[in-house]
């Protein structure tokens, strides 16, 4: 049994790259693992300001908000999704304030295995490239991380449109493999 956090960046309350990690998460749940799904649109996480307290106060940060929690969750998973729609070919704000608050601890978050999971509402061979770049940013900052897969739903673009496409399959195959 392996722990698996998923992090969800859309703010949409029933977006699509929320629906892809719903599915994940119910294979990898049915194939035994704990899991979590955390919504990042439901949490309080200010931006960092590169005050770099947490460098001289062992990784704790100025900001009393709910990323020191999201942190030792991150620390303490086997396994981490990272789920995003495309932005102007970007990661959204929430995923990319997710991705600079783990400056705090990120010497400590190692031996991770992630997966990405992306929407776009284009569906063009290049939309989700940087997106992706910035996703695999963070697991190569840390220690020890492996890429385990990629979940690429293109051509999605009203809310829950995606529920109809085969990529919804593949993200719960994807997450029943772990």
């Amino acid at each position: 049994m392996k722990k698996v956090l998923i992090l969800a960046g859309s703010p949409r309350k029933n977006g699509n790259s929320i629906a892809l990690c719903r599915e994940f998460e119910r294979g990898a749940a049915e194939n035994g693992n704990e899991t979590e799904l955390i919504l990042l649109r439901d949490k309080n996480i200010g931006y960092c300001e590169a005050c770099y307290n947490c460098k001289t106060h062992d990784g704790e940060c100025v900001k009393k908000d709910d990323m020191a929690d999201i942190l030792r969750k991150m620390n303490g998973a086997d396994v981490m999704v990272l789920g995003s729609p495309v932005y102007f070919y970007s990661v959204d704000a929430r995923m990319k304030t997710l991705i600079d608050r783990t400056v705090a601890r990120w010497l400590k978050i190692k031996n991770k295995k992630f997966y990405y999971i992306m929407t776009a509402a284009e569906d063009t061979p290049t939309v989700m490239d940087c997106a992706l770049n910035c996703l695999r940013g963070l697991a190569a900052c840390l220690e020890g991380c492996s890429e385990g897969g990629v979940i690429y739903g293109k051509g999605v673009y009203e809310a829950g449109s995606v529920r109809e496409k085969p990529v919804m399959k593949e993200a719960y195959e994807m997450g029943k493999s772990i």
